[in-house]
């Protein structure tokens, strides 16, 4: 019966497999393996689109908003928090709370449903075991300011990526003014700027910089091949060390809304929080049952900067502002 409606029809085309689309700003190293593994289990052919070092997080984001009246994304696979909300803000985001994140703390969801968070990463300072003593080595960002690290210090470019979030988080932490004369002071102290945290781990394994901030798993990276290097997690004694988990967010009006909320489900799920724990990253898993490798950090073990999501999102304009005012010439 089919055989003849496709021969009376002129030929029947064969189903297309289902699909998704996802933009995702965490490392590809990182990602690519989950949504491979992700296609396999399903047989939802995964179309993922990956950002650059350089532009982390924000040339996506800048493409979202660029498509929003004709969305390409379904899924949005952010490696921070911040420009995940303003994209909210901006209408970008559909809200989807997904069953696999019932057990997620409320702080690390959007109640409306519009984001939920997951495996974390930490901003430390990356310092050289070679030209730093571990009993030398400043364990406040705000030591960073003092002579005894003139010309030492290296950032990552301020208007990208967890970068561009660390400032806003200081902002909101710190009030407006006194995160102004804190990165004053950095200028005035001759710090380096670099092309993105991996940039910064390099120039200070190879002693172009003597210390810098950066992210955990490109620490780990750089441990694992070798470099001289090692971090803190900063300012346990005083405002704490910002953790950034991923985001997951699915896209209004996108163009495969249910194979969307499956990857978001998948990417939700404890045993991808695990995965991203044990891969090369060593991302710090929110739910408290999800084992972490041993000699890695948990969220546990960090003394975290007491400041929400929502406050440095509001605070990322002013950041955003005067940082390009005082850096980028």
């Amino acid at each position: 019966m089919l055989l003849a409606a496709c021969v009376s029809l002129g030929g029947c085309r064969r189903p297309s497999p289902m699909q998704v689309t996802v933009y995702t700003s965490l490392d590809r190293p990182y990602s690519e393996p989950v949504l491979q593994q992700f296609e396999q289990d399903t047989g939802i052919r995964v179309n993922a689109a990956y950002d650059i070092e350089a532009t982390k997080t924000t040339g996506l984001v800048n493409r979202l908003l660029a498509e929003r009246r004709n969305p390409q994304a379904d899924v949005f696979w952010n490696s921070e928090v911040a420009r995940t909300l303003m994209l909210k803000e901006e209408g970008v985001l559909a809200s989807y709370s997904s069953p696999s994140a019932a057990d997620i703390a409320p702080k690390y969801k959007d109640p409306q449903g519009y984001w939920t968070g997951f495996a974390a990463r930490a901003r430390v300072l990356v310092y050289n075991t070679d030209l730093v003593p571990s009993e030398r080595a400043p364990r406040s960002i705000f030591d960073l300011t003092k002579p005894a690290w003139r010309g030492k210090v290296i950032l990552a470019n301020p208007l990208f990526g967890t970068t561009g979030s660390h400032a806003a988080a200081l902002f909101a932490t710190l009030g407006d003014q006194a995160a102004k004369d804190y990165f004053g002071a950095l200028e005035a102290n001759d710090v380096k700027i670099a092309a993105g945290n991996a940039a910064v781990r390099d120039q200070v394994a190879r002693g172009e910089a003597w210390i810098g901030f950066t992210d955990t798993d490109d620490v780990y990276a750089g441990l694992r091949s070798g470099k001289p290097i090692d971090m803190i997690f900063p300012d346990a004694d005083g405002i704490g060390t910002l953790l950034i988990p991923n985001t997951a967010a699915l896209i209004a009006d996108c163009p495969h809304p249910e194979p969307g909320k499956r990857l978001i489900d998948y990417l939700l799920s404890p045993e991808v929080e695990e995965a991203l724990a044990r891969a090369d990253s060593h991302q710090m898993p929110v739910r408290p049952a999800v084992p972490v490798p041993e000699g890695f950090a948990s969220l546990a073990d960090v003394k975290a900067m007491d400041v929400s999501f929502e406050a440095i999102a509001q605070s990322m304009p002013a950041s955003q502002s005067f940082l390009k005012e005082l850096f980028i010439r």
